[in-house]
C-alpha cells in the first residue's frame, strides 16, 4: 500500500498530464477562431444602414472574375479588393483589374472604417515581389496597382518591400505601369523618399476623412503627417503623379471636405477621388449619412475649379477603381497642358 505522500507511480513509469482550468482555457483560445478586428470588440453592434437605391454594385461571377481570382490564388498573393470588402470587385476583376495587398493581410493599425484584418502580422515574404511580376504578366496588365497593409513594426514600414516589387515589375513586366497605395510610414525615417526614388508612375496616399475626426477614424495616424508624404512626393520627383482619397459620410461636412481639397492642392496633388463610406461590420464606424450623386457631382466640380488634373467622385468611387483608364487620363491631360 503506497504511504502518504508518495507517488503511486512507479520509477519509470508514463505520468499522465495534469489537466488544470487554466490549460483548459490556453487549449479553447488556440482552437476558437482569431478575431478578424479585437480592437472593436468592446464596441457595441450596430447594424450597417439600408443601403439608397443609387449604391449598387455588380455581382462578382462572370468567367472572366473567376479567371483572374484563380491566376490570384495560385500566386498566392493577397488583394485589397477582397481584404477590404470593396463593391466593384465584381466589375474590377471582369476587366482584369487587381489590386494587390503586399506584407500580408493583418494591419498594425485599426482604423474605425477598415475592414482589413489587424494584428501581429508575419515575416516579410521576400518572395512576394516575383509573384507579384509573374502574376501581372499573366493577366496581361497594362497597370499595376500595389498597395499594403500597415506595418508598424518594420524598421522601415516596409517601404523597401515596395522598392523590391517596383523593381522586380519594371524587370518582368516592363510594359506595365505602376501605381503604389502606401501607408503613412509614420516615424519611418527615410521610407517615403526611398519608394519615391524608384519612381513608380503614380505614388496613392489616402488621407481618408478631414482632420477633425482623425482621433477617432484613424487614431494611429497624423493628418499633417499624411500630407506632407504628398508634398514630398512631389519635391522628390514632380514628374509623379500624386494622388489621395476621401470618403465621405464619417460625419464630415462640406466645408471640412472643400478644405481638404485645398490642403492637397498646396501640396501639390494631380488627382482626387472621393467616395461614400460604406460600413463593413456593425462594429464599425456607423455611417453619418449618405452623400446623393448630385453632391458628388457638385465635389467633383468645386475640385476641377480648385486645379486638380484629374477627380473621380461618385458613391463607389474607390481608390483604385478604374485606376488603369485614369492612368491614361492623366498622361493625356499633363500633355495637352492643362494644368
Amino acid at each position: 500500500m503506497p504511504t502518504a505522500g508518495r507517488s503511486t507511480y512507479s520509477a519509470g513509469a508514463r505520468k499522465e498530464p495534469v489537466i488544470t482550468k487554466v490549460s483548459l482555457i490556453e487549449t479553447a483560445r488556440a482552437a476558437a477562431p482569431r478575431p478578424r478586428h479585437p480592437e472593436k470588440a468592446w464596441r457595441p453592434g450596430s447594424a450597417p444602414a439600408r443601403k439608397p437605391p443609387w449604391i449598387r454594385a455588380k455581382a462578382p461571377g462572370s468567367p472572366a472574375f473567376h479567371e483572374t481570382r484563380k491566376l490570384i490564388r495560385e500566386a498566392g498573393l493577397s488583394t485589397v479588393c477582397e481584404e477590404a470588402a470593396c463593391p466593384n470587385i465584381g466589375e474590377c476583376w471582369a476587366d482584369r483589374h487587381v489590386t494587390v495587398m503586399i506584407l500580408g493581410d493583418i494591419c498594425t493599425r485599426g482604423c474605425a472604417f477598415c475592414n482589413v484584418a489587424t494584428g501581429k502580422p508575419g515575416p516579410v515574404d521576400r518572395d512576394e515581389p516575383a509573384r507579384l511580376a509573374r502574376m501581372v504578366g499573366g493577366l496581361g496588365l497594362n497597370h499595376a496597382v500595389v498597395t499594403s497593409v500597415d506595418r508598424d513594426d518594420l524598421e522601415d514600414g516596409g517601404a523597401g518591400h515596395f522598392v523590391a516589387c517596383i523593381d522586380e515589375l519594371r524587370a518582368t513586366a516592363p510594359g506595365a505601369t505602376i501605381e503604389v497605395l502606401t501607408p503613412d510610414f509614420l516615424r519611418k525615417k527615410g521610407a517615403v523618399e526611398r519608394v519615391a526614388r524608384a519612381k513608380p508612375d503614380v505614388f496613392n496616399h489616402n488621407l481618408e476623412t478631414v482632420p477633425r475626426l482623425y482621433r477617432e477614424v484613424r487614431p494611429g495616424s497624423r493628418y499633417f503627417a499624411s500630407l506632407n508624404l504628398l508634398w514630398l512626393v512631389k519635391r522628390i520627383d514632380p514628374a509623379i503623379f500624386t494622388k489621395s482619397g476621401l470618403m465621405v459620410g464619417l460625419g464630415e461636412s462640406k466645408t471640412e471636405v472643400l478644405q481638404v481639397m485645398d490642403d492637397l492642392r498646396e501640396a501639390g496633388v494631380d488627382f482626387l477621388t472621393l467616395g461614400q463610406y460604406l460600413q463593413p461590420t456593425p462594429r464599425h464606424r456607423t455611417i453619418d449619412r449618405f452623400w446623393t450623386p448630385g453632391e458628388f457631382e457638385e465635389l467633383e466640380r468645386l475640385a476641377y475649379a480648385k486645379g486638380f488634373l484629374l477627380v473621380s467622385a461618385s458613391p463607389l468611387t474607390r481608390s483604385s477603381h478604374h485606376a488603369d483608364k485614369d492612368f491614361a487620363t492623366l498622361k493625356q491631360r499633363r500633355e495637352a497642358g492643362a494644368v
